[in-house]
Order: structure tokens, then sequence, then C-alpha cells
């Protein structure tokens, strides 16, 4: 179902649109479903897998929640084999029948979470103008525009917002007073939680930095201590830390890792993006 105006409607692809392939067999992306007849047609994707325009908009709409932005498709294809192929987002909207409020929710998304993946933005604290930090391991960042304005050379401290002082470039702090890593100071302070569902974990940080990006997650006390990390999709371990495919080699999922839970996290991992 989608939301169109102020009017629940349910989407159906019109049978006289000749730019579809339709297809008289099941919903691929939901093979437990009834619907049937002309009143549910399907039409073909790309990978020639048969979708409704309500479970397409669903299924990508979920995709979005979990912060994947890149359309690929879940048909099983044999056993517990995936189809996998990426969709492009024209291809999406088009079968999707998106409406105009659905488009602008899809692309405004996408859009942020492409920028998350790819870079990081801030504004200029002197200016106000917006400012890519293309080194993730320095913290010492130079404004084109102030610089051209001064004439001279002007830097200010991604993590204290405020002008560039002593030596650079620096990962951890700048010569500011009152210059300090919120985010460290965040996992060092945190309070501990257990884990119900994970046999001997009692005591663990409720924060913790991905591995892989550093990105600050949280679990929900709920299932395996496993965790999908919502910006880089890394599959890691919240209590040893490692990930999942090398902390699986030596423990259940529900039980607590042989080394026990990691300590708190000193250093945030920088994202490596390649």
């Amino acid at each position: 179902m989608s939301i169109r105006g102020q009017e629940q409607v349910e989407k159906k692809y019109d049978p006289l649109d000749t730019t579809l392939k339709f297809v008289n067999r099941r919903n691929d992306l939901d093979p437990v479903s009834s619907d049937d007849g002309d009143d549910c047609l399907r039409a073909e994707m790309s990978c020639g897998h048969a979708v409704t325009p309500d479970s397409l908009t669903q299924w990508c709409r979920s995709q979005l929640d979990e912060g994947i932005y890149k359309f690929r498709c879940p048909a099983v294809v044999q056993g517990t084999k995936l189809c996998n192929a990426l969709w492009s987002y024209q291809e999406v909207r088009r079968l999707a029948d998106l409406s105009v409020e659905e488009m602008q929710h899809f692309e405004d998304t996408m859009s942020c979470l492409a920028a998350a993946d790819y870079c990081e933005f801030q504004p200029c604290p002197q200016c106000r103008t917006t400012v890519e930090r293309k080194n993730l391991s320095n913290l010492c960042v130079r404004c084109t525009i102030c610089t051209a304005d001064q004439k001279k050379t002007y830097q200010f401290c991604w993590q204290c917002q405020k002008q560039w002082k002593g030596p650079g470039p620096r990962s951890d702090r700048c010569d500011n007073d009152g210059c300090f890593n919120r985010d460290l100071q965040l996992l060092q302070t945190c309070k501990t939680i257990s884990l119900p569902e994970v046999e001997g974990v009692t005591h663990c940080p409720s924060v913790r930095a991905c591995p892989t990006c550093g990105m600050k997650v949280e679990h929900s006390q709920q299932f395996c201590k496993n965790i999908n990390c919502p910006r880089c999709h890394v599959q890691f371990c919240f209590v040893c830390l490692k990930l999942k495919r090398e902390c699986c080699k030596t423990s259940s999922p529900y039980k607590i890792c042989p080394s026990g839970v990691a300590p708190r996290q000193t250093p945030i991992p920088v994202w490596q993006r390649k």
C-alpha cells in the first residue's frame, strides 16, 4: 500500500502499459502470497524475477530503513542462495510505480546515505560554507573560502569547530582547550548491558564503534551477539569486536566468545574507503 495525498491507494499496474513485461507466475518478493488474476499483475524485473508495485516498494523501503541505498533482488534462486542482482533506481522507480512523495523520500534518503558512505561534510565555523573532509585521519581542515577571503590559510578543527591551534596534521585533537573526542568519551563512559539471549554476556559496553568504519552502534539486546553496521554494512560481534566470520570460527552466536567481552575501545577505527 502507498500514501498518495491523504488517501491510501493500492498500487496496480496498467494492463495496457506496453513498456512493462507482464508474467503469469508468482510474486518472487512474496512467494507465499495468494494474489492472482488481472487485479494483481506481476511485472518482470531485469533479473527475470516477478514483482508487484507494492511488494517492490515495500522491499526497497525496508532497505532504506536499514541504511542500504543500492537495491538488490532478494528472490531465492536455489536453496538459500539469493539472486542479489543489482537494480538501478530508474528501474525501481518505474516498476514500483513510485508516487511523487515516494520519489522525494527515496531520492533524499539515497543521497544522504551515499554522502555518508563516501565523504564527510561540515560547515566551516567562520563562513558556514560546507566543507568536505577528505582525510579522515586528520582533524585539521582547510576552508578554501576563508583562505581566499583572508588571503592567508584558514584552518579549523573538525572536532571542536574552532580555528586550528597547534601543529598538524593530527587525528586526536588540536591544542584548543576543551578539544576532545565526544564519541570516544561516550565509548569510555556508556553504561553496561547484558545480552539476555547470549549465554554468559552480562556486562558489555552498551555502545561500540564499528571495527571497520568507526560508526557508533548499539545492540537491541535481542537475538544473537552479531550486529550489522548501518553505514558500512559489515557484520561484527558486539561482544569481542571481531568480524562475524572470524568470531563464528570459535564460538556460537548465542554464547560468549572464548576471549570474553572486549574492553572499552580507546581508539576509534578510521574507515579506509576503497
